[in-house]
């Protein structure tokens, strides 16, 4: 049996204002799930849901820091910053697609927001967009 992709995850957007980025969204009717530390990444987290739809929003805990997103922000400004894909079990994937020659950044999965496993892969090997593997249990 091979792991399939079974939808979309959420859209993670990189923001330097948390407060601010989860305002706008409420006023367009999103419901925030609160924050997250997610210390691995560098990060704090909130999840923002429009029906089946949710957004992560992404503030570095270190602007300064080298990489992640504290460096997308540096470069690029706030905005959109990776595409998650949700699947059932990610590991496999991830098995998956090193036996196709894409590997994950880091070489596997590792733990993300509210503790789902993780997996990102390079934009260099998916036509430059930043995905997220997203193990989902629903």
């Amino acid at each position: 049996m091979t792991a399939e992709v079974e939808g979309l995850a959420h859209i993670g957007v990189a923001v330097g204002d948390l407060a601010q980025a989860e305002a706008a969204l409420a006023a367009l009717g999103g419901r925030s799930g609160g924050r997250e530390v997610v210390a691995a990444e560098g990060v704090e987290v909130s999840f923002v849901s429009f029906g089946d739809l949710r957004i992560e929003l992404l503030r570095p805990l270190d602007p300064e820091a080298e990489g992640g997103v504290a460096g997308f922000l540096r470069r690029r400004g706030p905005g959109v910053h990776h595409v998650a894909l949700g699947t059932r079990d990610v590991d496999a994937l991830v098995g998956q697609l090193l036996a196709s020659g894409i590997a994950p950044i880091g070489g596997g999965s590792r733990s993300g927001a509210e503790g789902s496993q993780v997996a990102f892969l390079h934009p260099r090997d998916t036509g430059g967009i930043l995905i997220e593997l997203c193990e989902v249990t629903a």
